[in-house]
């Protein structure tokens, strides 16, 4: 078993990362900007709230404990608020990164895994998209995470950092058993917008297009269960440990569901109906963002295990319910 300094956490993805890892005997460090007291699932880690960009923390965790590799899930990841806040985006996912690889260095930790985005590819020229599609982004946020992959190549040519990045879509969905969920402020992710329409604490839901090249016009999206993105991660880890190289992977269920089918499949699941609002299309929405994750299953042995939105959708609603206070 491995001792890994999960960076990040406290997050949506950070914290199911850290129980998937904790639940096969792995020792964790989570460090977080945010208060984890209140992630009882996460209870067997070793917490610690503090800075990413911190210097010296890192280094005084570094000094305490033998780590064999890092996990990073510390970023900014609102695509409208990097383009309003670009110095916010660009100060935390790539200055404090480069803090936190420096640290590695220094400590000779060489193995590394970063929570990568497909917004580094832009506007797709094709889908579904591979790792071999150009890497164009549009946003500060985007250029921000390709700043880090190309950073990334170069410490592996320097230093012999090894990584993986994956590069993954729309995460969604919680935990099976309810413990962990997707519970961001503000929300901005379709599900949990929809959820929160169906159970009154929003008033609608827009659906922004209904003119796009698709089956019902609505766009359409690649949603990956956050255990399937977290289990990708965790084989991603156990090949660099084993002694693998450096590596890029898109992450998704390789097929798409548009707006209209997620709304169908929340009043399915939940048995609520509610106001649906048709809205003007929004600027930089692409009809469909599809990945390929062939690569991913090939070379990790990955497979989604919860492929179907209804999974998706029920683990989201379970969760929202358990946690409605």
């Amino acid at each position: 078993m491995a001792k890994i300094l999960l960076v990040g956490g406290a997050g949506y993805i950070g914290s199911h990362m850290t129980l998937q890892l904790l639940n096969v005997g792995h020792e964790i460090v989570v460090l977080d900007k945010q208060d984890t007291t209140h992630l009882t699932a996460i209870a067997a880690a070793h917490r610690v709230q503090g800075d990413l960009g911190d210097a010296a923390l890192l280094d005084y965790l570094f000094t305490e404990h033998a780590f064999d590799a890092v996990m990073h899930f510390a970023a900014y990841i609102e695509v409208g608020e990097s383009v309003q806040k670009p110095g916010k985006y660009y100060h935390n996912n790539v200055a404090n990164t480069l803090v936190l690889l420096d640290a590695m260095v220094k400590h000779n930790v060489k193995t590394f895994i970063f929570s990568s985005t497909a917004a580094t590819f832009g506007e797709p020229q094709y889908t579904p998209i591979d790792e071999q599609h150009p890497q164009i982004p549009v946003n500060p946020y985007g250029r921000s995470k390709l700043m880090v992959e190309h950073i990334l190549k170069d410490y592996d040519h320097a230093y012999g950092l090894k990584s993986v990045c994956l590069r993954y879509f729309n995460a969604a969905g919680a935990e099976p058993q309810a413990r962990l969920g997707e519970c961001h402020d503000p929300e901005t992710h379709l599900i949990p917008l929809i959820l929160q329409t169906a159970v009154g604490t929003r008033p609608d839901i827009k659906v922004f297009g209904r003119d796009y090249d698709t089956p019902d016009g609505t766009c359409v999206r690649d949603y990956i269960h956050v255990e399937d993105l977290c289990t990708a991660h965790a084989l991603a880890l156990g090949k660099l440990l084993k002694g693998g190289d450096s590596a890029q992977y898109n992450l998704g269920n390789g097929q798409g569901f548009s707006v209209q089918q997620v709304i169908d499949v929340v009043r399915e699941v939940t048995g609520v109906d509610f106001t649906v609002v048709d809205a003007e299309r929004r600027a930089g929405d692409p009809a469909v963002l599809v990945a390929d994750s062939t690569a991913a299953q090939r070379d990790l042995a990955w497979s989604p295990k919860y492929p179907s939105l209804q999974d998706i959708v029920t683990h989201a609603w379970n969760f929202m319910q358990v946690n409605a206070d």
